[in-house]
């Protein structure tokens, strides 16, 4: 048990992840496990590894050395269309929406791994293929209204502040309906309200719809706060992992935010 509820059997593991670019190691020797219906967070100081770790797990990178057990299934590498068919969604550290839809096409956007219906008979909205798009369409807007956004749902996301893009991003990651949801940095750039607003939706995420997650912030109230468990990068090699209490007073990695391991 943390923080009262049931945290499961190991969902993902990562091991001896190694990962560089050109002389350049992103990523030293890298291992954890993250358990079913848990909060995991990966923290570090800038250029830790972070970004690289949550691209390695989804497939945009891939790494020299280790593997990604995900489900009990063991890979060298993953790729992003299996990541995706696989449960596992992210959001990212720059905000990737289409900017001149509406926040409900956006969301409709992470439903595409789940339609089985031909592109073309969607587009007519056809028979089968229409049937499907009202379903997915109807798993959009309870998203929408568990994000509390209904206000925004036909708004293209341009024209949105910089708080409710992120969110409407985290309600495009909820519609491909992961068991793993990587979050990279999902609070950057908010106010406090803001940030709120988003720890309280994450936190419902986890709850509510049993959702794994592992995120990477740098806001160490809000990962000391709704963390499970985590684990901290320096310069691309793990530093720690525990609960964030035993993290919170670990030398090195108090060492690695005040700077006294970069001399």
């Amino acid at each position: 048990m943390a923080n009262g509820k049931k945290i499961g059997d190991v969902l993902l593991s990562v091991q001896n992840i190694n990962l560089s670019f050109g002389g350049v190691q992103a990523l030293v020797d890298v291992s954890f496990d993250v358990r079913k219906h848990e909060i995991f967070a990966i923290i570090g100081p800038n250029g830790a590894g972070k970004s690289s770790m949550l691209n390695v797990i989804n497939g945009f990178y891939h790494p020299q050395g280790g593997t990604i057990t995900y489900r009990g299934v063991t890979r060298a590498r993953m790729r992003p269309h299996e990541a995706a068919r696989q449960g596992i969604a992210r959001t990212f550290q720059n905000i990737a929406l289409f900017k001149g839809m509406s926040t409900l096409d956006n969301i409709m956007t992470g439903r595409n791994t789940l339609m089985s219906s031909n592109f073309v008979l969607q587009a007519l909205h056809w028979g089968p293929a229409w049937k499907e798009e009202k379903a997915h369409r109807e798993m959009a807007e309870e998203i929408i209204d568990f994000l509390q956004i209904e206000a925004i749902r036909k708004t293209p996301t341009g024209r949105l502040p910089y708080g409710l893009q992120k969110r409407v991003e985290l309600g495009r990651a909820l519609a491909a309906e992961p068991d793993l949801l990587l979050l990279d940095e999902p609070m950057a750039g908010m106010n406090l309200e803001e940030k709120e607003d988003m720890c309280r939706f994450i936190l419902d995420v986890n709850d509510e719809f049993g959702t794994t997650i592992a995120l990477i912030e740098h806001d160490m109230g809000v990962v000391m706060d709704i963390s499970d468990r985590v684990a901290v990068l320096d310069y691309g090699r793990k530093i720690a992992e525990g609960t964030p209490g035993e993290v919170r007073v670990n030398q090195d990695v108090i060492d690695a935010y005040l700077g006294v391991s970069h001399d």
